[in-house]
């Protein structure tokens, strides 16, 4: 019985990875993760590629 249960619940995450709408939602967390990341970072190096990024999107504002 444990064996069946774990089973299908396997099969229910594959199928619920492999769909287009999971597929979509898992695209859109990890941009918006790497997104939220670059812009709010205080890493020097990134901090002073994405400088006049941040002030131009007016979505942060770093000063």
């Amino acid at each position: 019985m444990t064996t069946q249960t774990q089973s299908s619940f396997g099969q229910k995450a594959i199928s619920l990875t492999l769909s287009t709408a999971g597929q979509s939602a898992l695209y859109l967390s990890l941009s918006g993760l790497i997104l939220w990341t670059v812009y709010f970072t205080t890493y020097p190096a990134i901090h002073d590629k994405v400088h006049s990024l941040r002030h131009h999107t007016a979505a942060v504002a770093c000063h």
